[in-house]
C-alpha cells in the first residue's frame, strides 16, 4: 500500500484522493505541458486547496515522480495485456493495438510531454528508460519465439527498432508532426511486422 508522506499506510480514501489528484495532474500535463505543471496549477485543476495537494505531494518533484510512475506503469500494463503472459502473442494483434494507440490524441499528447520532461529532468529520464526497457523485453520475447534462429542480441535489436519506429511514427500518425496516409501506413505495418516475424537472415 502506498504510504502517506507521514510514512503511515494510506487508507482507501487517501488512495482515492491521491488518484484524483494525479488525474488532475495528468489532464494538465496533456493539455498545457510540463512547464505548467506547478503545484498551484494542479490544485486549481483538481478544485482543492494547495495545502490539500501538498499533504499528498509535498513537492513538485514528488508529484512528477508519482505521475510518471502511474502513466508509465499503466502503459506497460497495457503492453503486457496485449502480449500476454507468454511470448506466443499474435504479432499482428500486437501491432494493431500499438498503432491503435495513435488514434488516442490525448495519449499521444501525454507521451509527447513525458518525453519532453525526460529531456530536461534526470529522474523523468530514468523512469522513461525503465519503461522502454520493459517494453523492449516484452517484444524481444515475441521475436525470439517467432524467429528462433535469432540470438538474444539480434532479437533485442529488432525489438528496439520496433519501439523506435512505432513511437516515432506516433508523432506523424497523430497529426502532431505530419499526417498519416495509406501508402505510408502500409509500409509502416510491413516494416514493423517484419521486425517481429521476418527471417533470421536476408
Amino acid at each position: 500500500m502506498t504510504p502517506e508522506p507521514s510514512g503511515r499506510p494510506a487508507t482507501a480514501k487517501g488512495l482515492r484522493r491521491r488518484a484524483e489528484l494525479l488525474d488532475a495532474a495528468e489532464r494538465l500535463l496533456s493539455a498545457s505541458g510540463g512547464a505548467q505543471l506547478t503545484l498551484r496549477a494542479v490544485a486549481d485543476e483538481a478544485g482543492v486547496r494547495l495545502g490539500h495537494l501538498q499533504h499528498y505531494f509535498p513537492s513538485r518533484a514528488e508529484l512528477v515522480a508519482a505521475l510518471l510512475d502511474r502513466v508509465l506503469e499503466t502503459s506497460l500494463a497495457r503492453i503486457a495485456e496485449r502480449t500476454g503472459p507468454s511470448a506466443g502473442a499474435d504479432p499482428a494483434s500486437v501491432l494493431d493495438a500499438v498503432l491503435g494507440d495513435h488514434d488516442d490524441a490525448a495519449l499521444v499528447r501525454l507521451f509527447t510531454e513525458v518525453w519532453s520532461m525526460a529531456a530536461h529532468d534526470p529522474a523523468a529520464a530514468a523512469a522513461v528508460r525503465s519503461f522502454y526497457a520493459g517494453y523492449v523485453a516484452r517484444l524481444t520475447g515475441i521475436v525470439r519465439h517467432r524467429v528462433p534462429g535469432l540470438g538474444e542480441a539480434a532479437a533485442r535489436a529488432r525489438a528496439e527498432v520496433f519501439v523506435m519506429t512505432a513511437e516515432g511514427s506516433a508523432l506523424f500518425r497523430s497529426g502532431i508532426a505530419g499526417a498519416r496516409g495509406p501508402e505510408a501506413d502500409a509500409v509502416l505495418r510491413r516494416t514493423l511486422l517484419g521486425l517481429l516475424t521476418g527471417p533470421a537472415s536476408p
